[in-house]
Formats: structure tokens, C-alpha cells, sequence
């Protein structure tokens, strides 16, 4: 009998299944992550200091007035860098050495690209000694080729001309230019080159069309290698170029500096003049620049 104070109750529903947190596979901890940021940024913040200060003082001793002893640039003068480049032919030298670099840069690159394809491409009998060689030739100082390259000259009648200045700069780069080159046309597979043909395209034509689309990276590192070589080089111009108007930057800086007395401003300013053109080619090519020296450097 069910009496009125009686509760009917029903069946409680079963509890969903509570479900198990998934696993969530984070990024893959790298050896750096454990490093306190410290021990980073405390080593890389002196480095940069000491990267840093040295130009610093160049730029101060550029910008303050002669004879100040002031630690900051003020009042700022530009009269060393109107010394050097009117009174001191730094505007002559600086014509100099931009003809040089860009004609030593075009000249590298032009024949280290045919050199490197055939490196890359083809087998020939004396193809490991050749790339030996190559190897050799970059254990051997620039001093060592004055005297082969100046009588070669002579006979020429090529002393005193920027022609000469370029061929040396052209030869000294050349080895490294051709092996990088060389292992980055290894990079490119054969197979487009193959692919171009069947289609009708001769060699050349498909190397135009093909592969050196994907060269980009490769060229900009060697051409802006024999472009900084080529601007900072002393001992070539020294050499072979007698007359004060064919000079060049670095030979310049050096007449700045006597034995009795040196022009540190004037110095200072010079020492900017060369910098900037170098400073701004790395600016512009810095993102191909890495990945054109590590393609280049791979075992083929």
C-alpha cells in the first residue's frame, strides 16, 4: 500500500563518461630553451658593445670639431668629411674603387658561372685534380702573385690602368667563386634541365630558363663577395697604380697617415666613406647572402 507521503523516485540517468584530457604535443624542446635568457643576452649585449664602441669613437672623432675632447658628437661639423673628399680626392678615389668593384664583380661572377656549370655538369679526366687545385690556390697570399702579375702587365703595358687592378681582383676570386657556384648548380636537379630539353631547348636555353632562375641566391653571395673584396683591397692598387687620380679608397686612407703626424678626423671621416657602400650592400642582400654561402659550401 502507497501512502500520499510517499515519493516515487526514478532512476537516476547514468553519468556521462568524463572524458581524459588529451595529450597536447607541444613544440619539441630545443637545447637553448633550458638555457637561462641571462646566459644569452649577457654574452651577446657585451659582444655588441664591443662591436659597437669602436665605431662609435670613429663616428665621434668624424663629427666633433678638431682639437674637442668632448665624448658626444656636439656641436657637430661635417668640415672633416668636406677635407677628405675635396681638398684629399676622396670623391676620385671613391670613383675608383666603384668602377673596380663593379667591374671585378661582373667579370667573377660571368666566369665563375660558366666554370662552375661545367664543374657541375660534366665529367672530364682531370676534374679532381682541377677541383684540388682550386682548393690549393686559396692557401696562397695575395703577395705572392705581385711579382708574376706585375711582369705579366708590363709586357702588356697595362701598369697604371684600372685594367689591371680588375683582372687581379677577377683572379684572386675566381677559385673560391667557381667551387661555391658549383656546389650550388649541384642543388638544381638535373631532371628540369632534361625536362627543358625534351620541350625543345638547347643547352644554353635551358640553362637561361631553367637553371639560373634558381641561382639567385647563389650569385648574390659571390658577387657581393668579390664586391666587398675587391672595395677593401690594398695591396693591388698600390702596386700597379701609380697616378694619385687612379687610386682607390683604401690606398687613399693610407696617404691620410703620415710619420710625423696623423689627421684623425679627417681619418675618421675617410674610414665612413668606405664603410657606407659595404654597410648598404649587406643591407639590401643580407636575407640571400646566408643562404647563398651554405648552398654554395654543400658536399656535391
Amino acid at each position: 500500500m502507497i501512502t500520499k507521503d510517499a515519493t516515487i523516485s526514478a532512476p537516476a540517468a547514468p553519468a556521462p563518461p568524463t572524458e581524459e584530457p588529451r595529450h597536447r604535443p607541444g613544440k619539441k624542446r630545443r637545447a637553448w630553451d633550458e638555457v637561462p635568457r641571462r646566459h644569452i643576452y649577457l654574452p651577446l649585449s657585451l659582444y655588441l658593445l664591443f662591436t659597437l664602441i669602436p665605431f662609435y669613437w670613429i663616428l665621434l672623432f668624424a663629427l666633433r670639431p678638431a682639437g674637442s675632447t668632448s665624448l658626444v658628437p656636439w656641436p657637430m661639423t661635417f668640415d672633416h668629411f668636406d677635407k677628405v673628399w675635396n681638398d684629399r680626392s676622396f670623391g676620385t678615389y671613391f670613383q675608383n674603387s666603384v668602377l673596380i668593384a663593379v667591374a671585378t664583380l661582373v667579370m667573377t661572377t660571368l666566369v665563375a658561372l660558366a666554370g662552375g656549370y661545367a664543374l657541375a655538369r660534366f665529367d672530364f679526366r682531370i676534374k679532381r685534380g682541377f677541383m684540388l687545385a682550386l682548393l690549393c690556390s686559396q692557401f696562397v697570399p695575395g703577395a705572392l702573385l705581385l711579382v708574376p702579375l706585375f711582369q705579366i702587365f708590363a709586357k702588356l703595358q697595362m701598369i697604371n690602368s684600372l685594367g689591371s687592378v680588375i683582372i687581379a681582383e677577377t683572379v684572386f676570386q675566381l677559385p673560391l667563386s667557381m667551387i661555391l657556384i658549383s656546389g650550388f648548380i649541384r642543388n638544381v636537379p638535373y631532371s628540369l634541365e632534361e625536362a627543358a630539353w625534351v620541350d625543345g631547348c638547347d643547352r644554353f636555353t635551358a640553362f637561361r630558363i631553367v637553371v639560373l632562375p634558381l641561382l639567385r641566391p647563389g650569385l648574390i653571395a659571390v658577387g657581393s663577395f668579390a664586391f666587398v673584396h675587391a672595395w677593401n683591397h690594398f695591396l693591388f692598387a698600390l702596386m700597379f697604380l701609380s697616378d694619385q687620380s687612379k687610386q682607390t679608397i683604401p690606398v687613399g686612407l693610407n696617404t691620410l697617415m703620415s710619420s710625423d703626424s696623423v689627421d684623425l678626423g679627417a681619418l675618421a671621416a675617410g674610414g665612413i666613406i668606405a664603410a657606407v657602400p659595404v654597410v648598404i650592400v649587406f643591407a639590401f642582400i643580407q636575407k640571400w647572402l646566408i643562404t647563398g654561402f651554405s648552398a654554395g659550401a654543400v658536399k656535391g
